[in-house]
């Protein structure tokens, strides 16, 4: 009986055996044939062309999203049937040639869509930037062409170029002639400099003046705001400008005609980066093809315009508005511009430099001695430099510019120089300082109330404004109190030498220096204020002289008490005739300015 059921129990444990190798050879089966199923259903998928998108392919729409959709699977079937070597797949054939054949019928219709997509561009009046933005959206075709028909994608990319070349010339010579009609008639002429003379000219077919209105030549006025709020503003319409009958400075037409030119051109390099997948020098060159001739158009059209005009303001409002723009392309990532922007710079520094040469001679050239009615006011030159000077330095002071700085060194010695010529037409020492003195101080007032930032030419005009002040200081003095100043300056030499002999020859001018001073101290300071108001056009520069004239006067006055200390003069019984300083300033603040 044991026998038996170890017999049964040893069967059982065999068939347990038999049945785990099989269950675990089930299994690899099962793994082997899920593994065959994926890989097959894959390649089914692969090889199988639906109907749908043989159908859509062959004749839907091609701004549809379905093409789009079925063209990137149509690349995805031809890729993985070609990544394989033929023999390996024995449906090859005829896959082959269902694949080739769509594919041959999409590049035909790609090329055809992109190449009427083109032709719109010609278009008059489309916007063309409608048209990119369609192809932008469908930007898988062009790939698609490059991947399958090189030949075919050149022959669109040369196309475009093409195309766009001759659209983007034809437009801005279109624009440019157009903002040519708005400009303002009065521009700068050869004769508007700082040395012409003011009187109005007269026509050569009338002998009546042409009344000129020269106020933009040298000053800047509201034409800062081209720079300050409407760098990026919107561009001129001309026939809008045409309907309400509006002109525009130099400065304006120029700014719109580069910025619009700055869009385009960054819109343009977005594109050719984007569609046609240009990169780097690719995309440099590609650039350059489109706006080759635009450029050359627009860089003889601003030459010729710039060339024409005696404008600095205007030329250099066009300087920082390029410098700006500059900095603006570099922001939107057109650097493939930056080339014509430089070459436009150099146009404008030239002409630049030549005008402002030209007004450095026309001030050189000024004959003070065949001027009419000179007086010792400011002189209209003057006043012109002043406004000219500021005008530059205020559109340089956001945005330096070290080259202006030579030109305006050159520019104030020339300045410098008239005023001294000018002065040294009066015979009296007091009218020269006067006329100097009246010339520095228009300058340097102008200048302060509208540069806010400290500038060479400024401290210039006040170092020598200081100095013919003190110069003029003495001048008014001595016809009312010469006298004691020369007593002053002598006896301070004698004391300092020790040399008491010669000091106590002058005993006998010290009474009548005290008698004359107490006796006719208060008419003279009222003189020397009234000549003073008289003189100097500016009120509170004549109020500031009159107050260093006083403390001038009080100096020397405390400069002679201390030399009748001395033991030369102390005998003397005058000295107890003298006017105390006390009195006397307070006296002289009754002189003193409210403001």
């Amino acid at each position: 009986m044991l026998n038996g059921f170890q017999k049964n129990l040893s069967a059982i444990s065999n068939e347990i055996q038999t049945l785990q190798h099989q269950s675990v050879t089930m299994n690899i089966k099962f793994k082997n044939r899920q593994s065959i199923r994926g890989e097959l259903t894959q390649f089914i998928d692969e090889m199988v062309v639906p109907e749908n998108m043989i159908r859509t392919i062959l004749e839907g729409q091609l701004t549809d999203r379905s093409f789009l959709e079925y063209l990137h699977e149509l690349n995805h079937k031809i890729e993985f049937l070609y990544e394989k070597p033929p023999h390996d797949i024995k449906c090859f054939n005829d896959i082959h040639e269902i694949l080739y054949k769509l594919k041959t019928k999409a590049i035909y219709r790609i090329r055809e869509f992109i190449l009427q997509k083109i032709g719109q561009f010609r278009k008059p009046l489309q916007n063309y930037q409608i048209t990119q933005d369609i192809l932008i959206k469908n930007r898988f075709f062009f790939e698609f062409l490059t991947l399958h028909d090189r030949t075919i994608s050149r022959e669109c990319l040369d196309e475009y170029v093409n195309t766009m070349s001759k659209v983007y010339f034809s437009y801005f010579k279109e624009y440019s002639a157009k903002l040519a009609k708005l400009q303002l008639e009065e521009i700068a002429e050869k004769d508007d400099l700082l040395g012409s003379d003011d009187k109005p000219k007269t026509s050569l077919f009338s002998s009546k003046p042409t009344l000129r209105n020269r106020s933009t030549v040298f000053t800047l006025g509201k034409r800062y705001t081209t720079i300050e709020n409407e760098i990026e503003s919107t561009i001129i319409i001309p026939h809008a400008s045409q309907k309400s009958d509006q002109k525009y400075l130099m400065e304006n037409i120029f700014r719109s005609e580069q910025y619009a030119l700055l869009d385009n051109a960054s819109n343009e390099l977005m594109f050719l980066s984007d569609f046609f997948m240009a990169k780097d020098n690719s995309c440099i060159e590609l650039f350059a093809s489109v706006f080759e001739i635009t450029f050359n158009l627009l860089l003889k059209n601003s030459e010729r315009q710039i060339k024409s005009t005696h404008d600095a303001i205007a030329i250099f409002l066009c300087i920082n508005i390029i410098q700006r723009y500059e900095i603006l392309a570099k922001k939107r990532q057109c650097f493939p511009i930056l080339g014509y922007f430089e070459n436009l710079l150099e146009i404008l520094w030239k002409r630049f430099d030549i005008i402002m040469q030209m007004h450095s001679s026309s001030v050189s050239l000024v004959d003070p001695h065949r001027l009419q009615n000179l007086d010792v006011r400011p002189h209209f030159i003057t006043r012109r430099y002043a406004e000219f000077l500021t005008s530059l330095l205020t559109i340089n002071e956001n945005f330096q510019n070290p080259k202006l700085n030579a030109n305006l060194s050159q520019l104030q010695i020339e300045i410098q120089n008239f005023i001294l010529k000018l002065a040294s037409e009066f015979s009296q020492r007091k009218d020269q300082l006067i006329c100097l003195i009246n010339n520095y101080d228009l300058m340097l007032t102008v200048i302060s109330e509208r540069i806010k930032e400290e500038n060479r030419e400024a401290q210039t005009l006040r170092d020598l404004l200081t100095n013919r002040t003190n110069d003029y200081v003495e001048e008014v003095l001595m016809p009312y109190f010469g006298n004691l100043i020369i007593f002053v300056k002598e006896c301070e030499i004698f004391i300092e030498k020790d040399n008491f002999n010669s000091l106590k020859s002058y005993e006998n001018h010290v009474n009548p220096l005290i008698k004359n001073f107490s006796n006719e101290w208060k008419k003279y300071l009222e003189l020397i204020n009234q000549e003073i108001m008289r003189s100097f056009t500016n009120f509170k520069n004549g109020q500031a002289i009159l107050q260093a004239t006083l403390t001038q006067l009080i100096q020397y006055y405390h400069r002679f008490n201390k030399i009748l200390s001395h033991n030369c003069f102390k005998h003397l019984s005058g000295r107890n005739e003298m006017l105390s300083i006390h009195h006397l300033m307070v006296e002289i603040k009754k002189h003193k300015p409210t403001f």
